[in-house]
């Protein structure tokens, strides 16, 4: 966290520094470079430090449930007639992938017999569901997640590329131009998070939750802490599409040095 902030200071410094007369451009106050820092943080760090304790919170009891969340996924697929999907466990996140019709799930929700595990579980099995009945925007999102994994590449290429055009050409323009499209594309990721979001909600609330109350796999106590941690694993995208706003941010600041 201490690192985040810091990097948010770095492009704030950037953004508002004059390289002429070493000033800002408007805000000459500290504090008010402070404040902006703060707000700007909170806006940053704020959905992914709820998201983090909301899930930390219902983890516990690790034993409020019989069946594992992996348990639990694979008998909502299989009710649904999704046997061909798979559920396994994995290092790099809960999700579901599209291109391998595979549910994966973290370590802790795989083995897990907590309210976190089971509802995690059903918000993936929610993602299945949409590819299964051809849910326009996670058809979407995956063409897009293909498509910046290029257009990042491209545009790193292109931001390391602008100073040698520049010098070479001597043409301010092509630089320009070069820059912007730089920016662009790793701006791209900001879209990809932007389109998840009705993807991420309707899993939520539009499948997992109606899937835990037709089965009644919840306590009914539960079903309020359900609803939370569904919301949290909607936004969980929300925090990921801010940290790429700040990654084309920094590059903004350090090609205005």
């Amino acid at each position: 966290m201490l690192v985040t902030v810091s990097r948010i200071g770095v492009v704030f410094q950037g953004l508002f520094h004059r390289p002429d007369q070493g000033l800002p451009y408007r805000y000459h106050s500290p504090m008010q470079l402070i404040l902006f820092i703060a707000i700007f943080g909170a806006i940053l760090l704020g959905p992914n430090l709820w998201v983090r304790r909301v899930m930390q919170r219902y983890s516990q009891p690790a034993e409020r449930y019989g069946g594992t969340g992996a348990e639990l996924a694979r008998q909502l697929l299989d009710e649904r007639g999704l046997q061909s999907v798979a559920v396994e466990t994995t290092e790099q996140g809960d999700h579901y992938d599209p291109r391998d019709k595979t549910v994966r799930l973290s370590t802790g929700n795989y083995q897990g017999r907590s309210l976190t595990a089971v509802t995690v579980a059903a918000h993936e099995v929610g993602h299945a569901l949409q590819d299964a009945q051809g849910f326009a925007p996670l058809r979407a999102r995956t063409h897009l997640v293909n498509w910046t994994r290029h257009a990042e590449r491209l545009g790193a290429g292109l931001l390391m590329a602008a100073p040698v055009l520049g010098i070479a050409t001597r043409a301010p323009g092509v630089t320009a131009l070069v820059l912007l499209g730089g920016l662009l594309s790793l701006g791209s990721t900001a879209l990809v998070h932007l389109v998840t979001l009705p993807t991420e909600f309707d899993a939520s609330f539009g499948r997992a939750l109606p899937l835990l109350e037709e089965g009644d796999y919840l306590h009914p106590v539960d079903y309020p802490h359900a609803r939370r941690l569904l919301r949290a694993a909607a936004l969980t995208y929300v925090s990921a599409s801010l940290m790429s706003l700040l990654n084309v941010a920094r590059w903004w600041a350090i090609l205005r040095r």
